[in-house]
């Protein structure tokens, strides 16, 4: 079986050349509507995000992961 992104692309390709509804294509191709509409956040955001979370652990050498997330979401404002 084939990953799923494989998958949603055939089932993309079906949607736009066979004129098939998006539900059908996606279980055709065993995928979920989810799946098939997901798209990934920007590479910008990411960059963002990483370099505030390096300048924490910089900063904060003996916070994990946990309490770095907990500060950027509680006392930053970031999702």
């Amino acid at each position: 079986m084939s990953r799923p992104v494989q998958r949603r692309e055939l089932a993309e390709k079906a949607v736009a050349t066979k004129r098939v509804s998006i539900a059908l294509a996606c279980r055709a191709f065993c995928i979920s509507e989810t799946c098939f509409r997901y798209s990934p956040k920007r590479d910008a955001e990411n960059e963002f995000i990483a370099d505030l979370l390096e300048g924490l652990t910089k900063l904060h050498r003996t916070w994990g992961f946990g309490l770095c997330f907990l500060h950027m979401r509680n006392d930053q404002g970031h999702p």
